[in-house]
């Protein structure tokens, strides 16, 4: 079997050239054949504007059915994508078109409408996604090109475009395909290298464990910034033929919850937060009945209220499934032993960015409760400890599915890589049919309410320098976060402020530090510590000491 993956994309639109492709929800919709044309008229614009393999192409704008195709135009011509998330402010978007040293920026209204065009130096040009038209231009070609795109579209296709002519880079396995960055400030920032070999690897992974079938659909609710969805609700099922639903709006529980009950999808991919939210507010009220809740205590429930409750449960997500593929953070407990008791088809899978991101993964059939899975085909995993079934240690993996390494950043590269072996920085264990079960990230990463990324050191670094902060930590619980501050007092009352002042103080900090942070990451309160926090000997904070803190 040829291992590319340039190839996925162009057998598909082949092999799919009338059916239904990318889908606005509530709005238009291309078939494979429309993706394909505008494709081919991104590739002449690329073309005629002086745009070599191997040059930058990056994508900022909530998802949609142009994302998508400017994201295929891109790799299918040679170009290497960088897909950024659009919550990130605006600097931290300049940062990243710098830093990877793109010559074309494609984004969506929303974002542009924060960027400033003269930060980013290095651009040759920006479009709109929406329509592709030109928002600037610092190249005649490119203008030229853009002016005069239907007449050399009409010129190289006299006859019509059909699908022989569909025929796109051949690329090469250790190629650079996408730089996706992890977060947006450069202190932070790392720009993952994947190559295409770890696309072909993860959409064969999905191709070898997922069923669908060309004509089935799918909701994407993920951010295709982010790889968990570009790989899973987007890439493997453009290269099956599915008809993919995008949301382009903010994914609020009752929007998704609505688009589940219309497109009733073949497949459902979300982060534990999204499965949560469904099913306590469109499961449990209809459970919450006296009756109900005495049923359901009982050790060895009735096989027929089981099954009425998983209708129910089903019913949420549309009804349609073969399953629910759970990613991103660990699940809340609760929910799933709510879920494993009433025997909903459900499981949950591990990845990182770094590896495009599948790391481990199993059937809901066969899914042991509490674990994320067993390595994937074409990965060895492997758990760094004396006795891994029962010795907490690191995740270590190796196999096509690996990045390259950081862009421009050896000794990150280096700190993470080790003769191919990456190591994840997240603790676990795995027993002897090889589930793995995390433990906690060592990395500290949580997990916005939409999947993004939330680093706390990058919070507690913009929360350390505003007043009267000697030190803090930021926490998730239930779902928000908190900034724990421990206040610099010997400075405060110098400055004439009673013990009773700080915690006013702490609430404008507050208020100040959620101006800078994109909306996901905000802080909905403080609490103030008395003492310093417990450190290791490198004076890190003992952070694990502080997630139960309640405030």
């Amino acid at each position: 079997m040829e291992q590319r993956f340039n190839a996925y994309i162009e057998n598909s639109i082949k092999r799919n050239w009338d059916l239904n492709a990318l889908t606005d929800y509530n709005g238009a919709t291309l078939q494979y054949k429309d993706v394909a044309r505008k494709i081919e008229k991104i590739h002449i614009i690329f073309e005629e504007s002086g745009i070599v393999k191997g040059d930058k192409i990056a994508i900022c704008g909530r998802n949609s059915s142009h994302w998508g195709v400017a994201f295929l135009a891109t790799l299918t011509y040679g170009a290497v994508a960088v897909p950024i998330l659009h919550e990130f402010k605006a600097d931290n978007v300049h940062n990243i078109v710098n830093h990877s040293e793109a010559k074309l920026l494609f984004v969506g209204e929303m974002a542009w409408e924060n960027l400033n065009e003269a930060a980013m130096p290095l651009l040759e040009g920006i479009m709109a996604v929406q329509d592709f038209s030109i928002l600037i231009s610092r190249s005649k070609r490119l203008t030229h090109a853009r002016e005069h795109l239907n007449e050399m579209f009409g010129k190289k296709y006299p006859k019509n475009f059909r699908a022989e002519h569909v025929c796109y880079h051949k690329e090469e396995a250790e190629e650079l395909a996408v730089i996706n960055y992890t977060s947006g400030t450069t202190s932070f920032s790392k720009g993952v290298m994947l190559p295409f070999r770890s696309l072909w690897s993860n959409v064969s992974f999905a191709f070898e464990v997922l069923p669908l079938k060309p004509g089935d659909k799918i909701v994407s609710i993920l951010p295709m910034a982010h790889m968990y969805g570009l790989a899973f609700e987007f890439l493997y099922e453009f290269s099956i033929g599915c008809q993919i639903f995008f949301l382009t709006r903010t994914p609020s529980p009752k929007i998704i919850f609505q688009a589940f009950a219309e497109v009733r999808p073949n497949l459902v991919i979300a982060v534990p937060l999204i499965i949560e939210k469904i099913i306590k507010k469109n499961v449990l009220p209809k459970l919450q009945t006296p009756t109900m809740k005495v049923l359901l205590r009982v050790p060895i429930i009735n096989d027929k209220i089981k099954a009425s409750v998983r209708e129910k449960v089903i019913q949420a997500f549309g009804g349609n499934f073969i399953a629910v593929i759970v990613g991103g953070a660990a699940f809340n407990q609760d929910v799933e032993h709510f879920l494993k008791m009433i025997e909903f088809p459900y499981t949950v899978g591990y990845g990182m960015t770094e590896c495009g991101p599948i790391i481990c993964y199993e059937d809901w059939k066969s899914f042991k409760p509490g674990s994320c899975g067993k390595a994937v085909p074409r990965m060895d995993v492997k758990i760094l400890s004396s006795d891994p079934a029962r010795i907490v240690g690191e995740i270590v993996c190796k196999g096509p599915n690996v990045m390259l390494g950081y862009y421009k950043n050896e000794e990150s590269t280096a700190a993470v890589l080790e003769d191919g072996w990456l190591h994840t920085g997240d603790l676990a264990v795995m027993d002897e049919k090889g589930n793995v079960t995390i433990k906690g990230r060592s990395k500290n990463l949580l997990l916005g309410a939409s999947g993004q990324n939330i680093y706390p050191e990058e919070i507690e670094d913009k929360l350390n320098n505003l007043p009267y902060v000697a030190e803090s930590i930021v926490v998730q619980q239930n779902d928000k976060l908190v900034g724990l501050v421990y206040p610099d007092f010997d400075d405060a009352f110098a400055h004439g402020l009673k013990t009773e002042d700080i915690e006013g103080v702490m609430e404008e900090n507050r208020v100040l530090l959620n101006t800078m942070l994109p909306a996901y990451s905000r802080l909905s309160k403080m609490k103030i510590y008395p003492e310093e926090f417990e450190k290791t000997p490198k004076k890190s904070i003992k952070r694990f000491l502080y997630q139960e803190a309640k405030g």
